[in-house]
C-alpha cells in the first residue's frame, strides 16, 4: 500500500509540473518609452567638401543650410534653428525610456549636463563658454558614449526625479528639458 501511495504522489507531482510547463513564460511588463528627435538640415555637398565623404547624409527634401551658413548664423548669435531636439521639453514618469532618434543628416550628442552652455567646437558657441559635460569632444569618453549617428538611435533609462538638462555638445543650441516626476 506505501508503494501505491508513493507511486500516486510521484504521478501528481509529474502531472503538475507537467501543467505549469505548458502555460509557457509569464509576460513581463515593458517600461514605457518616450521619444525625442533631433533634427538638422545639413546640406551634403557643402559638408562633405569640408569633413570627408558621407559626413552629411541628408536625405530631407526641402530647405538646407550650407557649412558655412551654419558656422556663420551661429558666429553671428543666430545658430539655425532647424538643429533642433523635438521636443525641446517634455515631462515623464520615472522609469520611462528615453528614445533619442537621431532623424538628421550628421552626428549628435545627447549629453546631459547640470547647466547649458557651448559645446566642443568654438566656431558653433555664439560666444558662450563650453559646458563641462561636453569638454574634450569625443576625446572624452562620456562624451562619446553620447553620440548619436544618422539613422541610428540611442535609450536613456533610470532618470531620477527631478529636471534633467541634455545639449548636443557639437550644436549646443540643440537642447532639451526633462521633468521626471
Amino acid at each position: 500500500m506505501s508503494q501505491a501511495k508513493l507511486l500516486l504522489g510521484v504521478v501528481m507531482l509529474l502531472g503538475a509540473s507537467m501543467a505549469l510547463a505548458q502555460t509557457g513564460p509569464v509576460p513581463v511588463a515593458s517600461a514605457p518609452i518616450a521619444q525625442i528627435v533631433a533634427l538638422d538640415e545639413c546640406e551634403p555637398s557643402s559638408f562633405n567638401a569640408v569633413l570627408g565623404p558621407d559626413f552629411c547624409k541628408n536625405i530631407a527634401l526641402g530647405a538646407t543650410t550650407s557649412f558655412s551658413k551654419l558656422f556663420g548664423e551661429a558666429n553671428d548669435g543666430h545658430p539655425d534653428p532647424n538643429w533642433d531636439f523635438e521636443p525641446d521639453t517634455l515631462t515623464i514618469r520615472q522609469g520611462t525610456v528615453l528614445n533619442i532618434a537621431n532623424q538628421g543628416g550628421e552626428p549628435h550628442t545627447f549629453t546631459e549636463v547640470a547647466h547649458f552652455g557651448g559645446g566642443f567646437i568654438d566656431g558653433l558657441n555664439s560666444g558662450q563658454q563650453t559646458a563641462p559635460e561636453c569638454s574634450g569632444g569625443f576625446g572624452n569618453v562620456a562624451v562619446a558614449r553620447t553620440r548619436i549617428l544618422q539613422g541610428s538611435n540611442v535609450n536613456v533609462s533610470g532618470l531620477s526625479k527631478g529636471e534633467h538638462q541634455f545639449q548636443c555638445c557639437i550644436h549646443p543650441w540643440m537642447r532639451v528639458t526633462v521633468q521626471v516626476k
